[in-house]
């Protein structure tokens, strides 16, 4: 029986799991890195130009169609790398099953919430329901 002392990396390799999705994932965060430079960018500038307005001239900016969709994409789009990023951190580093399940699932659940919060927010102001 071999001690595993002359055996190749790709032997020793074999058995330690599938990697299945890890391109995928690597691809989605870069992806989204990618969206997020010029969405930042957009917001850097919306900020500033929205710092010295009163609530009423924001809402109106809001209401225009592609800030609407511009800071609905943002929202999103951080939610997802978000996720992702908080994902590779979780499995990295945290290594009993249960508290990495529990840590995923939790990961999951927090940025789905915040997103859907976010995108219901934006909406609300944007379709008319933003000056109570």
């Amino acid at each position: 029986m071999s001690t595993g002392r002359y055996r190749t990396d790709l032997a020793r390799a074999r058995g330690l799991g599938p990697a299945k999705t890890g391109a995928g994932h690597w691809l989605s965060e870069r992806i989204t890195s990618i969206l997020l430079a010029p969405l930042s960018i957009w917001a850097v500038f919306a900020g500033f130009r929205l710092a010295s307005v009163d609530y009423a001239t924001a809402v109106a900016w809001l209401q225009q169609p592609f800030n609407a969709v511009m800071l609905l994409l943002l929202a999103v789009v951080s939610f997802i790398h978000m996720h992702a990023g908080m994902r590779v951190i979780v499995e990295d580093y945290i290594h009993k099953t249960l508290t990495k399940s529990l840590l995923l699932v939790a990961n999951l659940m927090v940025c789905l919430l915040f997103a859907a919060l976010a995108v219901v927010s934006i909406l609300k102001v944007a379709l008319g329901g933003g000056i109570f």
